[in-house]
């Protein structure tokens, strides 16, 4: 046989042995727990077993950057440790140690971002950093965004410099200009252009970023800054996070620059990038597909972000535009019952995923799209509705849109399922239904008779049924365990926030909560205070109730009587920090309190939970300073003096002859006698 034709010479056998050695090897396939073949990715001869870590895209596989080595990895978790801890005697100290940090890992930003163990401290610079290290850094992941985004580790580190240099932005508009300095170089180039070089070279390639694991999180976190909505909103949280988001904290209790800052101010140009980029997401994108992406797990927050950015931005008007997200999704115009908006928006009723997105829609919604989708889709199935478990949430954002009218209807529809809502732990729709009710007027009288029933005629079985008393507490279960009990039972924080909601309605729905206070006994009482969920009803009835007068003459005395019992416990001390506001205008309660607080000083002071109620009370100034202390109680300023006092010492003074304080004048004078007041002005005319 004829042999394979081959080159001779040495360049030519070292030209073989390097393609060899470029050409991928083979991918070794092992088996999985399930009996599927599972792929183990070989990189550079080292096999990864998830393949989580470096996912391909769709232009290509990302890039590796390297490895560190042992000595440099084992330095970064050290300053990691430190910057963790933040123990540093002052802030020069600190910024010595960040920048020596920063020596050490020039050149080596990019593994550090990538690797699984050193990724934390990449995060935690950029916590800390100043201005220009975060403009340095910028400019040193610039170019590899796209990569860095799909990458595990490094799309939290992008999405951190980008929420942390956000309000470099807004500096650099509303600071003056300052004189060139030696660092010019550095701060050539403005963070304004930094994010827009960031956001077009993730252009090319956002329709398949929406739906990216890790990419879609730092694709949010990039269209939130470049819109200008605050970074630390609870509803922008939501959607940039997810609740297994581990967060790198710092030790130190000083505020991060986005922390502090909830209004930014963004160039014209950041609103042209957000237009740029909504329109080459959507824009190949048709209704099947969109509403393909709305029940995707993670397009799904995408597409709730870019519906809020639409009608904030453009307001109610963009929803009659044909090439806008909402006609998209919605085409029919009105979604009238039967139409295939209406079907389509009826099944993301009970998806888990697509009814956020139904929130958003109905949240932002035109008011005569909302009449419309009220009618065909909420108005006859209410009682459906607010039993099951996801499209509850829905009817609750419907609620709050409602007119006096509309929810009149509803709350009669609704209050006979107030019951089997109660069973089930729907009381988030009760606690809207009760809210609106305040909020537009209506008799919440029915919905005070149907809870009534709903928990119970008796005021000590209708309280300890609602707020779950006594059924996760236990005398032998350990605090964690029970901790870990309650973390798991939503429904008792729910029920404590609808108890809490019933306290905000004077009448007979707040009588239901306090009359069934005012029937525990002691050891209820005591239960009630130490309950994680259950303490907050009865701070907040301390705080604010109807008859405040009558209902804290009753109760502060018992509870006073078991101040020392509740001050040493972590749960029920807030509840003997609410003592001091739930006194008010009872200064005889307020000193007995204090005299049980002194006679168990020493129990206190060796517990966390009692040093606190010792320092809040102000103890210490009650015990050398009572005067002081006592005026402060009746609700005067410490110091002052009262009206007899006042009145004996405009009487010595003008016995001496000295003159007065305030505006009274010498004796003999010659002042105006009608500008004293009292026995004063009498004794002066007659002297005059």
């Amino acid at each position: 046989m004829p042999r394979e034709h081959k080159k001779r010479g040495r360049r030519e056998e070292k030209k073989r042995k390097r393609e060899q050695e470029e050409d991928p090897p083979e991918s070794k396939r092992r088996k999985s727990e399930d009996g599927t073949d599972a792929e183990i990715v070989v990189d550079n001869g080292q096999q990864i077993d998830d393949v989580d870590y470096t996912p391909t895209t769709g232009p290509g596989e990302i890039p590796f950057y390297g490895l560190l080595d042992e000595e440099e990895q084992e330095y970064f978790k050290r300053a990691d440790a430190m910057l963790e801890l933040d123990q540093f005697n002052d802030p020069e100290e600190r910024a010595l140690f960040l920048a020596n940090v920063y020596k050490e890992a020039n050149g080596k930003e990019l593994k550090i971002a990538n690797s699984q163990s050193c990724s934390r401290l990449m995060e935690r610079l950029i916590l800390m950093s100043t201005s220009n290290q975060l403009k340095v850094l910028f400019q040193k992941f610039t170019g590899h965004f796209l990569h860095l985004a799909q990458h595990r580790f490094a799309s939290h580190c992008c999405e951190t410099l980008f929420t942390q240099s956000a309000p470099i932005v807004s500096e650099e508009i509303t600071a003056p200009t300052e004189a060139p300095s030696s660092d010019a170089v550095k701060r050539a180039i403005t963070a304004e252009q930094l994010f827009l070089d960031a956001s077009k070279e993730l252009e090319g390639n956002l329709g398949y970023l929406m739906t990216d694991q890790f990419a879609s999180h730092t694709l949010r976190v990039l269209l939130v800054v470049l819109s200008g909505r605050p970074l630390v909103d609870a509803h922008t949280t939501s959607l940039l996070q997810s609740r297994k988001k581990e967060h790198i904290t710092l030790n130190s209790r000083e505020p991060t620059a986005a922390a502090s800052t909830l209004t930014r101010t963004v160039p014209d140009s950041f609103q042209h990038a957000v237009d740029h980029m909504v329109k080459s997401m959507v824009a190949d994108l048709d209704t099947t597909s969109l509403r393909a992406l709305a029940s995707h797990p993670v397009a799904n927050p995408l597409l709730q972000l870019l519906l809020d950015l639409e009608f904030r931005r453009s307001g109610k008007s963009k929803a009659k535009d044909t090439s806008s997200l909402f006609r998209k999704l919605i085409p029919d115009d009105p979604p009238e019952e039967g139409t295939d908006s209406a079907a389509f928006l009826n099944a993301m009723l009970y998806d888990p995923i697509g009814s956020r997105l139904c929130e958003v829609l109905v949240i932002h919604s035109p008011g005569k799209t909302f009449k419309i989708l009220y009618q065909s889709l909420f108005r006859e199935k209410l009682p459906s509705l607010a039993k099951n478990e996801t499209a509850s949430y829905v009817l609750i954002k419907a609620l709050e849109r409602l007119n006096k009218e509309d929810l009149e209807r509803a709350m009669q529809e609704l209050c006979p399922q107030i019951q089997l809502l109660a069973e089930r732990a729907r009381t988030s729709v009760i606690k809207c239904l009760i809210e609106r009710c305040l909020v537009r007027g209506v008799n919440t009288e029915p919905l005070a008779d149907a809870l009534q029933e709903a928990y119970g005629q008796h005021p000590t079985e209708r309280i300890n049924k609602m707020l779950k008393l006594g059924s996760s507490s236990s005398g032998s279960m350990s605090e964690e365990r029970q901790k870990h009990i309650e973390s798991h039972d939503p429904s008792k924080a729910h029920s404590s926030l609808l108890a809490q909601t019933m306290l905000d309605v004077p009448g007979t729905l707040q009588s239901l909560i306090i009359d069934g206070i005012l029937s525990l006994d002691n050891t209820g009482l005591q239960q009630m205070a130490k309950d994680r969920s259950a303490t907050h009803v009865l701070q907040k009835s301390l705080a604010s109730a109807g008859d405040t007068i009558r209902y804290r003459r009753m109760i502060m005395p018992r509870l006073a009587d078991m101040t020392a019992g509740l001050a040493t416990d972590p749960v029920a001390s807030h509840v003997v920090d609410n003592f001091w506001k739930g006194t008010e205008g009872l200064p005889f309660i307020r000193e007995k309190v204090a005299e049980h607080l002194m006679q168990h000083e020493a129990i206190l002071r060796e517990s966390a939970p009692g040093r606190a109620v010792w320092r809040n009370w102000q103890m210490d100034t009650y015990k050398t300073k009572r005067f002081d202390w006592m005026a402060e109680a009746k609700g005067r300023i410490p110091g002052s003096k009262t009206g007899i006092e006042l009145a004996r010492e405009r009487f010595a003074n003008q016995k001496s002859g000295s003159k007065p304080k305030g505006n009274m004048t010498k004796k003999g004078g010659g002042g105006n006698p009608l500008q004293l007041s009292g026995a004063n002005a009498v004794l002066t005319a007659n002297q005059s």
